[in-house]
């Protein structure tokens, strides 16, 4: 049987410790960037190579933005999730599960994606 704490969302107190969000941890790496907010594949060509990606959720016609993007910020989603998957494949730091980050966060935002532990806080 799965533990359910691999797919709730991670907690690092009551404020994050200064985060702007916190998630599950799902690809490891720290990695710098401008925040692009992509809603849906109507948004896929506004991410440019070395924007962290900040999306609700995603499903295989989301692998190629992978290749470009220098992390990324997920809703919803865990360890097993499609995100967590291709993030981990292709290497690049990945937080699941924010609950808010394609609210909380905003296109040209400098944040710093720490996916080891799950956080994303002001760069």
């Amino acid at each position: 049987m799965l533990d359910p704490g691999l797919f709730a969302r991670a907690r690092t107190g009551a404020d994050g410790g200064g985060a702007l969000l916190t998630g599950t941890p799902a690809s490891g790496g720290v990695a710098e960037g401008p925040v692009r907010v992509v809603a849906g594949p109507e948004g896929f060509a506004s991410l440019r190579a070395g924007e962290v990606l900040v999306c609700p959720n995603t499903n295989p016609s989301w692998t190629p933005l992978f290749a470009r993007a220098a992390a990324v910020v997920v809703d919803t989603g865990g360890l097993g999730s499609h995100a967590a998957i291709v993030a981990r494949e292709y290497g690049v730091p990945a937080v699941m599960a924010t609950g808010d980050g394609t609210s909380v966060l905003q296109d040209g935002q400098r944040v710093r994606v720490d996916g080891s532990r799950g956080r994303v806080d002001p760069a």
